[in-house]
């Protein structure tokens, strides 16, 4: 029997683990632990609680105001009880997040193999995204098995001199989340989540066009979150009929500007952060998505959504090189620009919309697990790099 740690912080991290630890919990050669520290409270729990997973430990680690700082100290700090705790064969992080590099770097103090669920997205720039391009770089660093979502991805690792006996492709989780939940709301009308959707409801009830927006990267906040406030407010004035819906981040350093810049307009709708499953929905009756998210420009393809990618850079090329997700950046022009020719070039539209998918089947899960399994009968610790 292999004991695996899985080490989870955020809502992103819940909804691409969960096809994991759900496969974990029914496999008879593992004996699963799942560990949360907290770091994303409420959102957190909400994707817990639609996967239908309890957590084994819950850190809570989250306090008011908390900074990169401390929060990783405290990490780390925990991780070394809970591994005294476990006593884990395996840890398994995913992503990119403060969560997975303070995991990483708590279970490689105490000689554990570390898993890398998403490993080899790069932008080059360790810069933007902050702080997530340095925590998946140093993850890389530590870790002894590396599932990376595409080729690309491997690619990435094998030039900075990985050994790519710990490389495996194995496509992303996001989509094994992503198509089971689909098939939980297609069939529920969009009244299940009145009071999710606010001032939103009868919009997402109706036939009109919707624009759904998200955001939230430190590297956007002050000039770029004004920015793309000032490129919705002209969106908005120019083409009335549309809807521009925002779940609204809670950092006061995006609600802040967003409700000062964008209150008052009959056709934006800025609504509370969504649960995964609304959210889901919500992408799926949207024409476009305008988003800054890692996660929605693997999402949005799945859904044949075109996603304007509010960054200069990203870690996800695949999907621009296939023509589904385009960078605009931060700039109210470039924003105004591309969202306008979606809005009026059908031809662009479909060329988005029918793109490829690069991001996998849904079966990213059970690959990892049949990799884990052959692997840890024969790791070699002088593979941790």
């Amino acid at each position: 029997m292999i004991r695996a740690l899985i080490v989870i912080g955020t809502r992103p991290e819940a909804i691409k683990m969960a096809p994991l630890v759900k496969a974990f919990g029914t496999h008879e050669r593992f004996d699963s632990v799942l560990c949360v520290t907290g770091q994303h409270r409420q959102m957190l729990d909400q994707v817990l609680a639609l996967f239908e997973i309890k957590p084994d430990l819950d850190l809570n680690l989250m306090r008011p105001n908390q900074d990169l700082y401390i929060l990783t100290a405290d990490i780390i700090t925990a991780m070394k009880g809970v591994i005294q705790e476990v006593r884990p064969d395996v840890v398994l992080v995913q992503g990119d997040t403060t969560t997975t590099f303070g995991a990483a770097l708590g279970a490689f103090y105490a000689g554990v193999p570390i898993a890398h669920v998403e490993a080899g997205l790069r932008t080059g720039n360790l810069r933007a995204p902050f702080p997530e391009e340095g925590n998946r770089c140093m993850t890389t660093r530590l870790a002894a098995f590396h599932f990376c979502p595409t080729r690309n991805n491997r690619d990435n690792l094998v030039r900075e001199g990985i050994d790519p006996r710990t490389i495996h492709v194995t496509g992303n989780t996001v989509i094994d989340a992503l198509l089971y939940v689909r098939s939980k709301v297609a069939e529920l009308p969009a009244a299940t989540w009145n009071d999710s959707w606010g001032s939103a409801a009868a919009v997402v009830a109706g036939d009109s066009p919707i624009i759904l927006i998200t955001g939230h990267r430190r590297e956007n906040f002050g000039q770029g979150v004004r920015d793309i406030c000032s490129a919705i407010q002209t969106l908005a004035k120019r083409y009335p009929a549309w809807h521009f819906i925002y779940p609204v981040h809670l950092n006061p350093n995006v609600s802040g500007p967003v409700k000062a810049l964008l209150n008052g307009y009959d056709n934006i709708h800025l609504i509370a952060p969504l649960d995964y499953a609304p959210f889901i929905f919500l992408m799926n009756r949207a024409s476009i998505i305008l988003t800054d998210s890692g996660g929605v420009q693997e999402e949005g393809p799945s859904l044949g959504k075109p996603v304007l990618v509010m960054r200069d850079t990203t870690e996800r090329p695949e999907a621009v090189h296939s023509g589904t997700v385009k960078l605009v950046g931060t700039a109210t022009g470039a924003i105004v620009g591309n969202v306008e020719r979606l809005i009026l070039d059908k031809d662009a539209y479909q060329a988005m919309a029918r793109a490829t998918n690069p991001y996998g089947d849904g079966q990213a899960a059970s690959r990892i697990l049949d990799t884990l399994l052959e692997r840890m009968q024969t790791v070699d610790q002088g593979l941790c790099n």
